[in-house]
């Protein structure tokens, strides 16, 4: 199969060719974001469906504990005028720790391509800018390039654009090498099973050389850091920035 710049396999190309697009190539990336779509989805149906007024169900208490804690979140961080921003800021987090989590079961993180992070990035950069726009209007914005001087309006557009590219790198980087140091540790040690078995004399020592024995459990304790603790953690900052950014944008003057 064919591998993107991104490292993600290419798993089959659509043979229709679209304008200026051309042939759709469907990747790993994005089969596997459709799982996470449809996995945080399927959560939801189940945890909302039935809901009940009184005698509640220990489902229907987690359900409203996740809402209670994405309104404190938000409203705590940014205020109660962006009320409306709790549905997005929470199906952030939920695809940022599902995407972060998914590759427990064997799957390619989606966060682990550049791509994904920088369409988060695009996407916050844009709500960014449309608020400082609303508050200070198009032409208050512009000018706020050209402060404290104008001399600083090149510096000022630069510092613009690498709010989204910090924002991607820095959610992609660190899954990233959580991914690498993994599959470095795996390799590592099934390197090791074969050379330590390996000495076993006879038949044995030829047939149990090829079993990645040390590849079992010691991994596993390794990934409570690099897949749980880590993946939770980049959400959690990725979503932070977020409602951070904006916040601040209505804040300008």
């Amino acid at each position: 199969m064919d591998v993107d710049i991104t490292g993600a396999k290419v798993l089959f190309t659509i043979p229709i060719d679209f304008p200026v697009l051309g042939k759709i190539q469907v990747s790993e990336t994005i089969v596997v974001s459709w799982i996470v779509m449809a996995l945080i989805t399927g959560l939801c149906i189940w945890l909302t469906h039935d809901l009940k007024v009184k005698d509640i169900s220990k489902r229907q208490a987690l359900a409203e504990l996740i809402v209670d804690k994405a309104n404190n979140f938000v409203i705590g961080n940014m205020g109660e005028r962006f009320r409306y921003l709790i549905p997005f800021v929470s199906a952030l987090f939920a695809t940022s720790v599902v995407s972060n989590l998914i590759s427990l079961i064997g799957l390619r993180s989606p966060t682990a391509d550049l791509s994904t992070e920088a369409a988060w990035a695009v996407v916050v950069f844009i709500m960014i800018t449309t608020q400082k726009i609303k508050t200070n209007g198009f032409g208050g914005y512009l000018k706020g390039f050209t402060t404290p001087i104008a001399v600083m309006t090149p510096f000022n557009i630069l510092s613009e654009l690498a709010t989204p590219i910090s924002m991607a790198c820095r959610h992609f980087g660190n899954i990233l090498s959580g991914v690498v140091i993994n599959a470095l540790i795996y390799a590592a040690l099934a390197l090791a099973s074969n050379k330590l078995l390996g000495l076993i004399p006879g038949a044995a020592g030829r047939v149990l050389s090829q079993i990645p024995i040390l590849d079992v459990g010691v991994p596993a304790i390794l990934s409570v850091y690099f897949d749980w603790f880590s993946g939770v953690m980049q959400a959690f900052i990725f979503c932070m920035l977020t409602v951070m950014y904006i916040a601040n944008a209505a804040e300008e003057s």
